[in-house]
């Protein structure tokens, strides 16, 4: 039997929840390590330099990908995303668990070196709102975003939803808890799988 964690990622479009659904996951399953992403974006009030993102200079995030350190990396609502390899692979070949929280264009990245086998095979979970109403009203809760950014938000998980039939598992976000159950069942039970 094999010993290497399982890379399982997660993404969904901006709004859906993928945050707070992990933060509860982590609180309820301490059997995963979450890899910290990179980004270009400035931080939010509540958030903090290498727990929450390690938030770099533009130049220092062009660096990172000339060095290629990123398992994936994107241009998203203006911002660059990546994440970083190191850590990732240092996990892995402990034996643990590794979620990855990232966008759609990232997953597509993981997928396709997963399928050119440059990466350990991946499980990928398509994080979905209700409907595109309650996910519009999540982000204006959230009241971090100008009118012009909502609007983007909206065009992107607009087209974002179109990528769920490319995932392993799509799991509705209406309620934190049972989205975090049925997290845990697809994880459980991949662990579970014969290769």
């Amino acid at each position: 039997m094999e010993n290497r964690g399982k890379l399982i990622v997660l993404s969904g479009p901006s709004g859906v929840g993928k945050g707070t659904v992990i933060e509860a996951l982590m609180e309820d399953y301490q059997d995963i390590a979450y890899s910290i992403s990179a980004t270009t974006r400035k931080p939010r009030s509540s958030e903090k330099d290498g727990v929450d993102y390690f938030f770099l200079s533009e130049a220092e995030f062009q660096q990172l990908v000339e060095e290629d350190e990123f398992i994936e990396w994107a241009q998203v609502h203006g911002n660059y995303y990546g994440t970083p390899k190191s850590y990732v692979e240092e996990t892995l070949n402990a034996g643990q668990d590794v979620i990855l929280e990232i966008d759609i264009q990232g997953a597509v990245q993981v997928k396709e070196k997963c399928e050119q086998n440059v990466c350990v095979e991946g499980i990928f979970i398509f994080l979905a709102p209700p409907s595109l109403a309650e996910l519009e009203n999540r982000i204006r809760e959230r009241d971090a975003d100008s009118e012009a950014e909502m609007e983007l938000r909206m065009d992107n998980a607009t087209q974002e939803m179109k990528m769920a039939e490319e995932y392993d598992y799509i799991v509705v976000n209406d309620q934190v808890e049972q989205a975090v159950e049925k997290i845990k069942a697809i994880i459980i039970a991949e662990r579970c799988k014969v290769d």
